[in-house]
């Protein structure tokens, strides 16, 4: 039977610690890691053996069809079947759990909800690795694991008027009664209960995650406008446009100084894990080759105690430019569900951009960012679409219908039918409004609508030339969602006249200024512009 499912959210509390309670919880938290560890070997062996079983390797031969059809059915069927066969199921984990860990001494300082609960979240993994979803998951190290949950709020890990308990233990929790979150949460019920450590400059903090039922608090200021908005998700900038505007938004202009203090933390670490001297186990100097890259093959390190101060200062610096970039992306989801309750994003491929741009990807984090205002955008009621790469919006010019694939120096979208100057990703988005269900699943470009949408804003899209950060353009959003004119505060950083210039300084001129030949005008169009730059480069050469 399926699992009944309500709506939830989080309501996080701080934990106040007194004499042994912190000892005693950092015990607990080992033994949760050593749990998980043990349930996930078994559940590696569990799967192991099942893909050798001649069951399974039948059912994988098994043809594939359609959702709901005859065949797929059968296939399922036959996988469960080879699942039941050889306990790779949750609650046979959960049963191998309660055998094995409960009656063991590990099982003196965990209950049996929270036992479960952890063999659930090691059968999980797995589950995602047979399936090809995940990488094969990782065994945890010391201070690895820093969370456990229980099942319900009456049994194992509760939460009883202000204060949790668990196990002999009462963990009083700071409440401010005058923070309509926490008043909006503690007036839920609480399914079940999540207890957190985290490390705040080397130390650490517990936290208590209730997890209450129904939907989390919405403040006043967070009200949710009407209208489409289209948004082009990047690795480090994000296009966005409305019916008439357009703007660039930088997640990463605010952290500058972050990433400053973390790549200087990172290079004086590496400085003294080359200068470390001769230790026990060997030099870190023979570590590393006459070039100065790694030695490859197994290696012995040396860590000093100033270098672990160092590493220290970095997990500091790293948690709170984290915290900071989580901070961006709910300012920037609310900002554009202030503007919009019909949002339509362009799909991406997250892990193309991990390859490609790394560093950006982990500065800006565009995929937390698409996630956060798909769920924020569902507990205010609006919605969110996300739109086919297929439609290349990109690359196609709504004037005349062209396609050119764009490489990625060229930020600027301009064609020869008199679309453009405009920026890229800003266009694209600006696309993303005009793109219509076709069908049932099925999505298309309304040229007439993008038509009529680019007649409106022809005079303000190719402002946005420039980006701007996350509080200008969340500035600019309350002033309009205030009443005033949305297009004259919109800030903007360098103009039309600016845009144009780039395009004109382009190297590959004539490509770039006609941009995508459609027809035999635009071919007259750029031969004469190419025939006027071998003009220009004649008469700069000398006679000889």
């Amino acid at each position: 039977m399926p699992r009944a499912s309500t709506e939830s959210f989080v309501c996080e509390l701080p934990l106040v610690l007194s004499g042994d309670d912190e000892r005693v919880l950092s015990v607990r938290f080992d033994v949760a890691r050593q749990a998980y560890n043990a349930c996930l070997s078994e559940s590696l062996r569990r799967l192991e053996l099942m893909r050798q079983s001649r069951a399974y390797q039948a059912a994988c031969k098994l043809p594939k069809g359609q959702k709901g059809s005859p065949a797929v059915k059968k296939r399922a069927a036959a996988f469960r079947t080879v699942n039941e066969q050889h306990g790779f199921r949750e609650y046979d984990l959960h049963a191998w759990m309660t055998e094995y860990i409960s009656h063991k001494w590990l099982g003196e300082h965990l209950d049996a909800n929270t036992i479960q609960k952890i063999a659930t979240r090691a059968f999980k993994a797995v589950q995602q690795y047979a399936f090809g979803k995940r990488g094969r998951p990782r065994f945890k190290g010391i201070n690895q694991l820093d969370s456990v949950e229980g099942k319900t709020n009456t049994s194992g890990i509760r939460f009883k008027d202000d204060h949790v308990e668990w196990l002999g233990l009462n963990l009083p929790a700071i409440i401010k009664p005058d923070d309509p979150v926490i008043v909006h949460g503690l007036s839920s019920r609480v399914k079940y209960v999540r207890l957190v450590r985290r490390r705040l400059n080397g130390k650490p903090r517990y936290y208590a995650q209730l997890v209450c039922e129904g939907k989390p608090y919405r403040k006043e200021k967070n009200t949710l406008g009407e209208g489409r908005i289209g948004v082009d998700p990047g690795p480090r900038v994000s296009g966005i446009a409305g019916g008439a505007w357009g703007a660039q938004v930088d997640l990463t202009t605010p952290l500058k100084r972050n990433r400053q203090d973390i790549r200087r933390l990172q290079r004086h670490i590496d400085r003294q894990r080359r200068a470390n001297p001769q230790g026990a186990f060997g030099s870190n100097p023979d570590n590393y080759l006459p070039d100065g890259r790694i030695r490859p093959g197994p290696k012995r390190w040396r860590v000093s105690n100033g270098q672990r101060r160092a590493q220290a200062k970095l997990a500091e610096a790293q948690r709170k430019a984290a915290a900071h970039r989580k901070s961006l992306h709910g300012q920037l989801v609310n900002t554009i569900l202030i503007l919009g309750n019909d949002i339509r994003i362009e799909r991406n491929s997250y892990r193309s951009f991990q390859r490609n741009f790394g560093r950006s990807v982990g500065q800006a984090a565009p995929s937390g960012f698409v996630t956060l205002l798909e769920r924020k955008a569902a507990n205010a009621g609006a919605q969110v679409y996300q739109l086919p790469a297929r439609l290349r919006l990109s690359q196609v010019c709504h004037g005349c219908g062209g396609i050119e694939k764009k490489p990625l120096s060229l930020r600027v979208h301009q064609c020869a039918c008199g679309v453009g100057p405009v920026q890229r990703d800003v266009y694209s988005a600006g696309l993303a409004c005009s793109a219509v269900p076709d069908g049932t699943s099925e999505w298309r470009l309304d040229a007439n609508r993008a038509q009529v949408a680019w007649l409106g804003a022809e005079s303000r899209l190719p402002a946005a030339s420039s980006p701007i950060s996350v509080q200008a353009f969340a500035a600019w959003a309350r002033e309009a969602a205030n009443g005033d004119h949305p297009i004259a505060s919109l800030p903007t950083v360098g103009g039309t006249e600016r845009l144009a210039g780039e395009v004109r300084t382009m190297t590959d001129e004539a490509r770039n200024d006609v941009g995508v030949c459609h027809s035999l005008v635009c071919l007259d169009v750029a031969s004469r512009r190419e025939s006027e730059r071998v003009g220009r480069v004649a008469t700069r050469t000398p006679a000889l």
